[in-house]
């Protein structure tokens, strides 16, 4: 794992398990806009935000209050250059059991300060997994985008 790739770390008081089910919901954090199955290895789903960001996305890993991973398939971004930059990235969620609390690592690995979308990408993955996720673990709701316009 490069250590450029973003990463953000945060605790809260639920369990692992907790933590996982929302990891999980990925539709109740990040978008609504998903389609296909989000909770088991081996499924694929798709990611879109109107017309400026969709993404197919695998996920690879799911191991139950430990550890979830994707990866991107396929990318599409409408504002920058280089369109398909995540392709071939993974995103990585770890869980561990912390004093007091369970510990959130999220890490887009592949998602570098090289990148043109590093800047946008970052501020929307710490909107979403510092905002959003944490929300949805501490009080069941979280901000996900909503539906497309």
């Amino acid at each position: 794992m490069s250590n450029n790739s973003f990463t953000t770390t945060f605790t809260v008081d639920q369990t692992p398990e907790t933590v996982f089910a929302a990891i999980n919901n990925v539709r109740g954090w990040w978008s609504q806009d998903i389609e296909g199955k989000t909770d088991r290895a081996g499924e694929a789903f798709d990611y879109h935000y109107r017309d400026s960001h969709r993404c197919r996305i695998k996920v690879t890993e799911h191991v139950p209050g430990k550890r979830v991973a994707w990866h991107v398939l396929d990318n599409y971004f409408s504002f920058i250059d280089d369109k398909t930059e995540w392709i071939g990235t993974d995103i990585i969620f770890d869980i561990s059991r912390k004093s007091g609390g369970t510990e959130i690592r999220f890490t887009h690995q592949g998602l570098v300060p090289d990148y043109e979308c590093y800047d946008a990408c970052s501020d929307g993955w710490s909107t979403f997994i510092n905002g959003s996720l944490r929300s949805l673990i501490a009080s069941g709701k979280g901000t996900p985008l909503s539906g497309t316009p």
